[in-house]
């Protein structure tokens, strides 16, 4: 897979910013976006993929979401873990009230 594939329409319907979300997360899965790797700057990604600077933005929040990057200011958008179903930690209590 290379980053310049992604098709828009294929996959059916759906919100063009989720499938171009979902295309970082294939690259990211298959190693060709790596921890610590910067994203494209949103403008870059729009040229890239050949969607709006405002789709564009929607997938990178989207990323953002899931909590697959993180922007720092004035310095860009990284990709801060592999994508992938994650186990929840069995010690952690997931009402977020920690144990007694």
């Amino acid at each position: 897979m290379t980053a310049n594939t992604f098709d828009p329409n294929a996959g059916g319907p759906g919100y063009i910013y989720l499938k171009l979300a979902d295309h970082v997360v294939a690259l990211i899965d298959a190693g060709r976006l790596r921890p610590g790797a910067q994203l494209w700057p949103e403008r870059q990604m729009a040229t890239r993929f050949r969607v709006s600077i405002g789709t564009a933005r929607r997938a990178t929040e989207e990323l953002r979401q899931r909590g697959l990057v993180v922007t720092l200011p004035a310095k860009g958008t990284y990709i801060t873990c592999p994508a992938g179903p994650t186990e929840p930690d069995p010690e952690q209590p997931s009402n977020g009230q920690g144990s007694r």
